[in-house]
């Protein structure tokens, strides 16, 4: 292999919050999110890759971060995969431990975000660290006179990375998709894989504005039993307006949204070996859904502020209710920011959120972040 790009990107974050340490874990539930009041290692990612030869090339991802509540160590092996460069008739195939191409926020790394933590659907739907895991996918570049690709993926089901499908128990002890009861599932045939169909359009609107759409669709098993079945859809919207007379790509304004739906269908559940608890639970699809928005304007060399809001809900009862179920009750977040960037290898942010959610106490809840960046290396281009 020869290695062309080794680089390290770090997020550390500070602040405080009208919530303890314990409720922030649930609040703040992303990951990588800021989760502690006080000092946050979000994430601290060694990245590498390289041509392996005239038809393949390499790329691997490998993070450290801190628990917050007990600041235990913790090494991930986030991404590591390979790509083709040389295939005819516009096709890719990828194949290995990798990021699922669902939506806008879900295939980025933490750096690539433009706020300090992940939006609050993207959390319930494909838990603290984004839905990733070993397999293929093929992409397609229609030859059409606008930027359109067609990506076919396949995954395996399980792990803790895998949320709404079969998950692990570890998991479902700490996130509970509707605090239904975890059982376990072998993977028997190619139905218990998890499947992706995407769509991605990008065109010019004028010299100085780019639109791009995406479509997403996941299906696959999940962990309530064996005729539990979750579907997840989505669209994504970006539009990205940059004049001719930038100086360091200044100045810019950037419009995102993603608008996702969950259907998971949850499967008959009974158990008596506790006399005095019988669980006896019936089949029900729960359906959840939610949105985030944000507009974030480049306004001088540098520098740049945003404004994000986010919607979460859902129907469906929760074992012992919808309200009371912190990844799956009434959400709303409000989150102004602002930006610094004293060059493209370092990053200053401070930012505020205002959170209302029927499982707070106080239904609402307001916290403050700064957050510093810095990287080194010769990172790979990111995506539009």
């Amino acid at each position: 292999m020869r290695l062309i790009d080794l680089s390290m990107d770090a997020l550390f974050a500070a602040g405080g919050s009208t919530e303890d340490d314990e409720s922030l874990q649930s609040l703040q539930g992303g990951g990588h999110d800021p989760r502690k009041r006080g000092f946050t290692v979000q994430n601290v990612e060694l990245s590498l890759s390289g041509a392996v030869d005239p038809y393949l090339k390499g790329e691997a991802h490998i993070i450290y971060f801190l628990d917050p509540l007990e600041g235990e160590t913790f090494v991930e092996l986030e991404e590591a995969f390979m790509t083709t460069t040389s295939l005819p008739y516009g096709l890719q195939l990828e194949a290995g431990q990798f990021f699922t191409e669902f939506g806008r926020i879900n295939p980025q790394h933490p750096h690539q975000w433009h706020w300090q933590d992940q939006p609050v659907i993207n959390t319930r739907f494909f838990g603290p660290d984004g839905i990733r895991g070993p397999g293929f996918r093929v992409g397609w570049l229609a030859p059409l006179p606008w930027y359109s690709e067609f990506h076919l993926g396949m995954q395996n089901a399980n792990g803790e990375t895998m949320a709404s499908f079969l998950a692990n128990g570890e998991f479902f002890e700490e996130r509970p998709v509707g605090n239904r009861p975890f059982v376990e599932r072998d993977v028997d045939t190619m139905k218990d894989m998890v499947y992706l169909l995407r769509l991605d359009n990008s065109l010019d609107l004028t010299q100085n504005v780019t639109a791009k759409v995406g479509l997403s669709g996941l299906n696959g098993p999940n962990a309530s039993g064996e005729n539990g079945e979750t579907g997840i859809y989505g669209v994504d919207l970006v539009v990205k307006w940059r004049p001719g007379y930038q100086e360091r790509g200044w100045p810019f304004l950037i419009w995102e949204s993603e608008v996702m739906r969950r259907n998971y269908k949850a499967d008959a559940f009974y158990d008596d070996n506790d006399p005095a608890n019988v669980i006896d639970l019936k089949e029900e699809t729960l359906r959840d859904w939610g949105l985030y928005t944000q507009l974030l304007y480049g306004f001088r060399p540098g520098w740049a502020a945003g404004l994000r809001y986010e919607y979460a809900t859902g129907s469906g009862d929760s074992v012992g209710e919808r309200d009371s179920d912190p990844f799956r009750d009434d959400r709303t977040r409000v989150s102004p920011l602002l930006t610094w960037m004293p060059s493209e290898f370092s990053r200053l942010r401070a930012q505020y959120n205002y959170d209302r959610a029927a499982h707070l106490n106080d239904e609402e809840a307001h916290s403050v972040w700064l957050g510093v960046e810095f990287m080194y290396g010769a990172h790979a281009a990111h995506a539009f």
